[in-house]
């Protein structure tokens, strides 16, 4: 019977008590957040709130939800994340597969492979894409914000490796079932690499929904710049134009500033448990060999 030294319960439980801190370390500033957004003006104006609300009310999510400017960047914000995710994984993946095969299948994989790995090294550059972006037609439209950055060679080589450790038997039964190359990978590949999916796709809806750059410089009209470019100017520049002065006259900027953080990064968080079983697997995977 295996038993438990003293070391290792004692290293455990050390192990445990700092997982536990910095977890905590991390939530609290977003837990601040959400007792300033829930306090009066002159409490948070003062600075005085922590981690409790100071005269509780729910005005600033009240006068943020009915910020017209706020609700249309949140519904950009969302098709962005949905749509790109969505393509972005399909076209990876599609070519993570082609790549994932050896040169008797596939001649010109290491032709192709080369010429994605030096898309790594080397970019256009700011310039180039913005004219590319603005000849295309594509200024202050949804397609400027998920075209330019679909395609990302680091996620399509981690799926290559991984679509590599797929049994070629499994494929092999499934042509000779009949099925061909596309009925493979959704049958067989897709479903196999689900951990390895799951945890791109995460990485990649976490990267739509707090890009904010590409908005601010491809986006014109204020209802067309998804959420995190609308908090950049709200926040960071301290821009308060978009919100009606009639509204924000009587509130503090600090606690619409920051029921506006808190919705940001709700959805995220709200996410991100039903993705962490796959998460967890998707990181760890290739590290354990059978």
């Amino acid at each position: 019977m295996y038993h438990k030294t003293l070391s290792y319960r004692i290293f455990t439980i050390f192990n445990n008590v700092l997982l536990t801190a910095l977890s905590i370390a991390c939530l609290l500033p977003l837990f601040h957040l959400l007792m300033v957004s829930m306090s009066s003006t002159a409490p948070a104006n003062a600075g005085l709130v922590t981690f409790w609300p100071i005269g509780f009310t729910m005005e600033a999510y009240a006068k943020t939800f009915n910020n017209a400017n706020f609700l249309s960047s949140l519904g950009v914000s969302v098709q962005r994340t949905v749509i790109g995710t969505a393509l972005a994984m399909f076209v990876n993946a599609i070519a993570a597969y082609a790549l994932s095969k050896n040169t008797r299948i596939f001649r010109a994989r290491n032709a192709y492979l080369w010429y994605f790995v030096v898309t790594m090294l080397f970019t256009g550059g700011l310039i180039p894409n913005y004219i590319l972006v603005l000849k295309l037609g594509l200024m202050d439209t949804l397609l400027a914000l998920i075209l330019p950055g679909m395609v990302t060679v680091y996620n399509i080589i981690l799926l290559v490796n991984f679509f590599r450790t797929v049994p070629a038997e499994l494929e092999e039964a499934a042509f000779i079932d009949g099925a061909g190359h596309f009925r493979s990978f959704v049958s067989i590949y897709l479903p196999v690499s689900l951990p390895a999916i799951a945890t791109i796709a995460l990485f990649t809806m976490v990267g739509h929904w707090n890009a904010y750059f590409d908005g601010l410089i491809y986006i014109k009209e204020s209802k067309n710049l998804p959420l995190a470019s609308f908090m950049q100017t709200v926040i960071v520049q301290a821009d308060m134009t978009k919100f009606d002065p009639t509204m924000v006259a009587n509130m503090s900027p600090r606690t619409v500033r920051a029921s506006q953080i808190f919705i940001g990064a709700l959805p995220i968080l709200a996410v991100y448990p039903f993705l962490q079983r796959f998460f967890v697997k998707g990181v760890i995977i290739g590290a354990v060999k059978e």
